[in-house]
């Protein structure tokens, strides 16, 4: 019947692996499933957690860096929400400067304001987008798309 403590084990860590998602407690799993074939052949209870240590010690040594590496190049590089704004063209629906301004950006209007206004620039000189031009969000700000000239 120690095969069934092991085996309730190894469910327990996999359900921890489940909510930490780091493939440590799933090398531990696999651990206990080894302790659970030793102790089912009738092994006693010190090999049986040898057989856990150092099962546990291969996985974590020769399968979790590769299983993590694996699982890393398959995973897409998506941008989502605002991250996947920046890069994208837009329309000045209102004059643009430093201060403020109004675009379309994917069928939406946005806030926004110029990016890297020249600094040697001031008052009535200062850089200012017209109405209508196009213009490439250059990052997100809390509500506000960052934009420059295309």
């Amino acid at each position: 019947m120690d095969w069934l403590w092991w085996v309730g084990g190894a469910l327990v860590l996999g359900v921890i692996e489940t909510l930490t998602v780091d493939l440590t407690f799933l090398m531990f799993a696999g651990g206990a499933l080894g302790a659970a074939v030793t102790a089912a052949l009738g092994g006693p209870f010190w090999l049986q957690v040898v057989v856990f240590a150092l099962v546990s010690t291969l996985l974590l040594v020769l399968v979790r860096p590769w299983a993590k590496r694996h699982l890393r190049a398959t995973t897409p590089d998506m941008r989502t929400n605002a991250e996947a704004l920046v890069g994208r063209e837009a329309v000045a629906l209102t004059v643009v400067d430093a201060h403020g301004g109004r675009v379309r950006l994917g069928g939406e209007e946005w806030s926004a304001r110029l990016a890297d206004p020249d600094p040697a620039r001031s008052g009535p000189q200062e850089a200012r987008l017209a109405t209508g031009a196009q213009v490439r969000v250059v990052a997100i700000d809390g509500a506000v798309a960052v934009v420059q000239p295309v």
